[in-house]
């Protein structure tokens, strides 16, 4: 009987743990079904805009060549840039939700002008845009705009300042 019952016990706690367990975390098939999701919409996006993609390896390999590069942080001057970007890159604020008209709104301000002005006249250079990480979509944005504004070479940095740190790569901010 109190064989039965200890096993009746470990059973229920067992039972009880793999329940507990499972509130805490997805599933190997969840997982995947998000990174599936996540990878599609990014491929899609990527066809949609025209612009090519860069690792974070391949854009320290860039830099570490000193190749001829305009590299562009999205997000906000105030609350991330400043306080954190990749070494050399200059600022230009683009909205998370798609931007297909001009929005000055969205930009901080700046104008379509002002981002050619940044962008500079050689529409051969390279481009590198990025925003925080893979899910965030200002980057695209900025490579979209890039792109409908005659540019080539345009690549977005998909793995954004959270690679960059992510890889031990060092950062700058401005005083």
């Amino acid at each position: 009987m109190n064989k039965i019952f200890g096993n009746l016990l470990i059973g229920i706690l067992i039972l009880g743990l793999a329940q507990f367990a499972h509130a805490f975390g997805k599933d190997k098939f969840e997982e995947e079904l998000e990174k599936e999701q996540g990878a599609v919409k990014l491929v899609r996006e990527v066809q949609r805009g025209g612009y090519d993609v860069v690792t974070t390896e391949e854009l320290k390999k860039m830099q570490d060549e000193k190749k001829d590069i305009l590299v562009i942080d999205t997000m906000h001057f105030e609350d991330s840039y400043k306080k954190e970007h990749v070494p050399g890159a200059k600022q230009f604020l683009f909205p998370i939700p798609d931007m297909p008209t001009w929005d000055t709104k969205e930009t901080g301000g700046k104008t379509i002008e002002d981002y050619k002005a940044l962008l500079g006249l050689d529409t051969e250079k390279t481009i590198v845009i990025y925003c925080g990480f893979v899910k965030c979509t200002r980057s695209h944005n900025g490579a979209v705009w890039a792109k409908k504004l005659g540019y080539k070479n345009v690549f977005r940095y998909t793995g954004g300042i959270f690679a960059w740190k992510g890889a031990k790569y060092p950062i700058e901010g401005v005083e």
